[in-house]
């Protein structure tokens, strides 16, 4: 495969169904969904439409997609749309990047316990933030977060870690002013990181005896209490990764970075760069290292590949960004509206807003030729199958021409 783009769904088309009768019985449903939407994502098996540009008059075929979280085609158009939908969140404020990482024993048991250690992880890191927060002692003020999971190293290996946006502030407890960190200073990492430690230690004890927690492989024998115990003694003793990054150079920075963030899945097309009978090559980044060294290429067998690829499926319905604090869908309004009349940001109207959207439409669709909008003048259902392309292509110019016909 040379010559043009590598994608993830090429991977999964040319070698997916092997795989799956290799792996028969040890994949589950989601990750099966996954694989099938990745590779027919924008092909005529999903279907389509044709476009008219007004402009040049050209006409195109644009298929649908599979609009799979997990897909790196789809990813892009919606962290646009849920970017957008943030803007009027941000605040003028310094935000702060600050991050928790799970230790490697707890990640292990992780992998089949998705559902539960992925919440606990929100939970902990989520209450260490607003407990260290509201102290006088640290901040005295209650703060808001964005919460982002990601599971993955750059070596798709598994590593679950969230990702928090922090503004460099909150309200008072009487919500009468707003209260700052110092600059260039957020909260104590070393605080953080041991008050998460015990937050989730506490969380996962509780689970463990809520029979919530499943163990299998090597790890089978932890559902002996002792045995639990003497394997969770490890961690109790280590230091867990937290740490803060610099704040980010004013509000438009902090939208460049979730952009990036909040949508993005284990590897992306852009990362690929080789594929064939004798494994998948891609470029990961070795944060060991630094400098421009740390940048390298790895390349794996197609199988550990897919492999390493659906360990990060999530569960489904997931919530992989949530929202804490003052940015909570329950505190919404009344918490970010207070910040914002303290800090004198000016409120937009609705109804003006509304009005601009109405006057003012986007075309989502945009011509290759002349960049101008395109609008939908036919549609095909679903069912083409792409192993038949000569069918395909002749159904669809047969649409192209009657619809050019009508205009």
């Amino acid at each position: 495969m040379s010559g043009y783009p590598i994608e993830a769904a090429d991977i999964f088309q040319r070698y997916g169904p092997q795989w799956r009768i290799d792996h028969q019985g040890h994949v589950s449903l989601e990750q099966l969904k996954v694989m099938s939407a990745i590779e027919h994502c924008r092909t005529g098996t999903l279907g389509g439409h044709v476009l008219y540009c007004e402009s040049c008059e050209d006409l195109q075929i644009a298929y649908n997609s599979c609009r799979n979280r997990h897909c790196p085609k789809c990813q892009s158009s919606a962290a646009k749309r849920w970017l957008e939908a943030r803007q009027a969140d941000v605040l003028p404020v310094d935000y702060y990047h600050v991050v928790f990482s799970l230790p490697a024993r707890i990640a292990e048991i992780a992998y089949y316990n998705k559902s539960t250690v992925y919440s606990l992880l929100f939970q902990a890191a989520s209450e260490a933030l607003s407990t260290i927060a509201i102290d006088p002692k640290h901040l005295g003020a209650q703060i808001g977060m964005i919460m982002v999971l990601h599971t993955w190293g750059s070596a798709l290996t598994h590593h679950p870690h969230v990702h928090c946006i922090v503004p460099g502030g909150g309200l008072s407890p009487d919500k009468q002013s707003w209260v700052a960190c110092r600059p260039g200073f957020f909260l104590s990492v070393r605080v953080l990181s041991r008050l998460f430690r015990r937050l989730f230690m506490e969380k996962l004890q509780q689970a463990y005896q809520a029979q919530e927690l499943c163990f299998y492989g090597d790890d089978k024998n932890l559902f002996k209490t002792d045995k639990f115990e003497e394997w969770l003694q490890p961690c109790r003793q280590q230091e867990w990764v937290v740490y803060a990054k610099k704040p980010f150079a004013g509000p438009q920075a902090v939208l460049a970075y979730l952009s990036r963030y909040t949508h993005r899945i284990a590897i992306a097309n852009s990362r690929l760069v080789r594929v064939n009978d004798a494994g998948v090559t891609f470029k990961w980044k070795d944060y060991r290292q630094k400098g421009r060294t740390k940048y390298k290429t790895m390349t794996l067998s197609v199988d550990e590949f897919i492999r390493r690829f659906l360990l990060h499926v999530l569960p489904k319905g997931f919530h992989r960004i949530r929202h804490y604090g003052l940015l909570a869908n329950a505190s919404h309004v009344t918490g970010l509206t207070k910040a914002k009349n303290l800090l004198a940001v000016p409120v937009e109207s609705t109804a003006e807003t509304s009005t601009e959207q109405i006057e003012t439409p986007n075309s989502p669709y945009i011509c290759r030729k002349c960049q101008a909008s395109m609008v939908v003048v036919a549609s095909f259902a679903h069912g083409y199958q792409s192993r038949a392309p000569p069918f395909l292509e002749q159904r669809c110019y047969q649409i192209m021409g009657q619809a050019k016909s009508l205009l």
